[in-house]
């Protein structure tokens, strides 16, 4: 299957995108920044990722299962297989959710694993025709921008808010689009300005501050869930801490990085560690956002001058749940009367091992009522961007994903703006009233409730 060395080469200089390492390669991996060898030194291919793997589940092919996709990362290393078509696609339609992670008795880095494959195919083979100029619109021409980013947030409110959302729906212009994005229109959140730049860069907290925390408020999370970013500034301040908005931090890069553009990935990595470096804690309210901060050390593994500080930064990067349950954050007094169940998102249990921490956060609520969600961590298809890249799998997942939602249920709460737009949609289309909630907004609603309570208690006197 190898093409000889010398045609190989050739046709890796004359790649637009990258070039070939001058010291280094392995196998057929002749580019920058090379996979690491000790990822796949250690599985056996005992066949325990199997059937924690949701692409496996649905398709029971062998390369689109963990140790499948290790098997072909090692083959190309060893010069057996060729970074092509063969083996690009295997390694995208993953969706790098890391539930192979968590069953692996070896603790096989399958995530970095493939991160750093799609780093190596998008330099060997870069996207062309319509997907090239979307990827480089989407992901190089917005996202790593804030101001282009409210920008066409701007636009979505206006969209919203004049009046055309609703002639486009009536008029039926939206059937022209492809099935999947007609369902993604229709459950689109209310869209609301930024919190960066309109809050101030320290919000002080309520009464003595105990400490002051930096958050991160993203790029799609800011611009489509400003209020679940203003919620968690709320529940922050209320529990003692100052809030920091560094004007200068940016897109985390999670979605670069998964789609191999890691240049683009370590451009706003560096951004986010200096806007950062005065704080010793760095609050995530998105999962997946969380864990590209938290790994930001494995994206310079390759980097000796830049890995000291990003293991540096890494170390400072929480999830805003779990540092809210572990600096003993405020039981609210008012209730909240309604049934709720919870989806573990991907990046948050199986990349942050933050599994306990935000149902504790909703049981210490009164008058709220936890249901077991089946399955709970299995992934709703969203995973960044697949839900546009792959929606024929990322549709099969989330038709799974709402199978097991209880019937009982009124909210159904989670820590990971992709997975809320996820299950809203399958909510919306399989005729369901379930609400979708962050984990963070239960707990503002209770504290705003205790606070109105309060006021009221007051004037009765």
């Amino acid at each position: 299957m190898s093409m000889g060395g010398d045609k190989l080469v050739h046709s890796v200089n004359n790649v637009k995108t990258g070039a070939p390492c001058d010291t280094k390669s392995l196998g057929n991996f002749l580019w920058e920044d090379l996979p690491d060898e000790k990822k796949w030194e250690d599985c056996v291919h005992c066949g325990l990722c199997l059937e924690a793997c949701p692409t496996y589940q649905e398709t029971g092919e062998e390369q689109h299962s963990p140790r499948g996709r290790v098997h072909l990362v090692k083959a190309v290393a060893e010069g057996k297989l060729d970074v092509n078509e063969a083996f690009s696609k295997p390694i995208f339609d993953c969706l790098d959710c890391r539930a192979c992670e968590t069953a692996c008795p070896a603790d096989v880095q399958v995530g970095g694993l493939i991160e750093e494959a799609r780093g190596q195919i998008r330099q060997a083979m870069p996207l062309t025709g319509f997907a090239g100029v979307l990827s480089k619109t989407a992901l190089k021409g917005f996202f790593p921008y804030q101001k282009r980013m409210n920008t066409l947030g701007g636009l979505m409110r206006f969209y919203q808010k004049s009046g055309i959302q609703s002639a486009v729906r009536k008029t039926g212009l939206l059937n022209v689009m492809p099935t999947h994005l007609k369902d993604m229109e229709a459950i689109l959140p209310k869209v609301d300005k930024p919190i960066l730049g309109r809050y101030p860069e320290i919000v002080p907290a309520v009464g003595a501050p105990k400490q002051r925390v930096g958050m991160l408020t993203g790029c799609v999370m800011d611009v489509m869930f400003s209020d679940v970013n203003e919620a968690t500034v709320r529940v922050l301040t209320h529990n003692g801490f100052e809030v920091g908005l560094p004007t200068q931090q940016g897109c985390c890069g999670a979605l670069h990085i998964h789609a191999g553009d890691r240049e683009t990935g370590k451009k706003l990595a560096k951004q986010n560690m200096e806007a950062f470096k005065d704080y010793d804690k760095v609050l995530v309210n998105a999962a997946g956002c969380g864990c590209a901060l938290q790994e930001y050390d494995e994206l310079f593994r390759n980097d000796p001058e830049m890995l000291p500080l990003a293991k540096e930064f890494s170390a400072k990067v929480e999830d805003v749940s779990k540092f809210l349950y572990d600096n003993d954050f405020k039981r609210p007094k008012a209730e909240i009367k309604t049934k709720i169940t919870y989806h573990d998102a991907c990046h948050l249990a199986h990349g942050q091992g933050v599994r306990f921490e935000p149902r504790q956060l909703l049981k210490e609520i009164p008058g709220v009522e936890m249901v077991d969600l089946p399955d709970a961590d299995r992934c709703c298809g969203s995973a960044g961007i697949y839900n546009l890249t792959h929606p024929e799998m990322a549709g099969a997942l989330l038709e799974r994903k709402m199978d097991d939602v209880p019937d009982n249920v009124e909210m159904i709460s989670m820590g990971n703006p992709g997975c809320m737009l996820q299950i809203a949609m399958g909510v919306e289309k399989y005729g369901r009233s379930e609400k979708v909630v962050h984990t963070v907004q239960l707990l503002d609603w209770a504290y705003e409730k205790e606070k109105k309570e309060a006021v009221d208690l007051m004037k009765s006197k």
